[in-house]
């Protein structure tokens, strides 16, 4: 049947373009966007996923940076404990000078001095972002020796958890300025006769020795050993201290790259959910062009349609 009040060929013709039309626009914006899930009404399972998870990148870009954090004063105290190292073989190395009968033991302290006074400035340089854990006040309020750096995220299912890299820095202490039990530090420690750390029956520390009212009389000179034998004893507690930092700064550069490979992964998974395929999406384009073209021809016939109608009446 013909009728003048209802085109159903212009209708269905109109619906098609309509749909083409539709169909076009969403093309065009996954092309110019590269998504094709830019908005949770494109797919909200997918979306939410690749919000969770862009999230937890971003948390993880913050734990990167927490570890270069520490990674930086690990390498701050690590310098100043070489440095250290070498100051007190110098200083050993003039008592081992002083050892000799006849040496002038005022004019090797003078130099002795100047050395201890390094050492204390070394201590005191060694801090970062406000932290120095190599000379510290273990009497000091809310002073705790395990130094703590955040090194991953973790999400498992609901729950999030934050973990970190702890460090004993106890063993790595140079001077400790606590004056309720003195002496916690290496080089302040008081240490005995073999050199071994007594701060209860130790008569002197690293940086504090004297030998300048010393003579070559035996009992002097037993205590001139024993001040060459706290040197060396301390020497080896650095480095077991230096030795510490270096698996801690080799553990951190290790979790560094880690971190990394798993934000690239998130990058992957979240591209993979959400990311457009451009070629795909390209043929799509060519072929929903066509048909829109297609469906404006269709539609302008079934328009036409209606014009047949007139030549019936005449």
């Amino acid at each position: 049947m013909s009728s003048i009040n209802t085109n159903v060929a212009a209708m269905t013709a109109l619906q098609s373009l309509t749909q083409t039309q539709k169909s076009l626009t969403d093309t065009q914006n996954r092309i110019s966007t590269g998504m094709r899930v830019a908005e949770a009404s494109d797919n909200a399972a997918y979306w939410s996923i690749a919000t969770t998870m862009r999230s937890d990148k971003a948390s993880l870009s913050t734990v990167q940076d927490a570890l270069g954090l520490g990674a930086s004063l690990v390498d701050v105290s690590y310098t100043a404990v070489n440095s250290a190292i070498d100051v007190v073989n110098q200083i050993k190395s003039k008592l081992v000078a002083a050892r000799e009968p006849g040496i002038d033991k005022a004019k090797v302290q003078t130099e002795i001095t100047q050395l201890q006074k390094q050492l204390t400035s070394i201590a005191g340089s060694a801090s970062f972002s406000g932290q120095n854990w190599l000379s510290v006040d273990s009497s000091a309020s809310g002073y705790n020796a395990t130094k703590s750096i955040v090194s991953s995220f973790t999400r498992t299912g609901n729950a999030v958890a934050v973990q970190t890299i702890d460090i004993d820095t106890s063993t790595m202490v140079l001077f400790d300025g606590n004056t309720t039990t003195p002496g916690g530090g290496i080089l302040d420690a008081k240490r005995a006769a073999d050199g071994t750390v007594d701060n209860t029956a130790g008569t002197f520390t690293v940086s504090t020795l004297d030998i300048s009212s010393l003579t070559d009389s035996t009992t002097d000179t037993a205590t001139l050993n024993s001040f060459i034998s706290g040197a060396d004893a301390a020497i080896k507690d650095m480095t077991d201290a230096a030795g510490s930092l270096g698996a801690v700064k080799s553990r951190i550069g290790i979790q560094q790259t880690f971190v990394k490979g798993l934000m690239d992964a998130i990058d992957r998974g979240v591209s993979a959910l959400v990311d457009a395929d451009m070629n795909e999406e390209s043929t799509k384009l060519q072929a929903l062009q066509v048909q829109q073209q297609l469906g404006v021809q269709a539609l302008s016939i079934a328009n036409a349609s209606s014009q047949v109608i007139l030549k019936l009446f005449q």
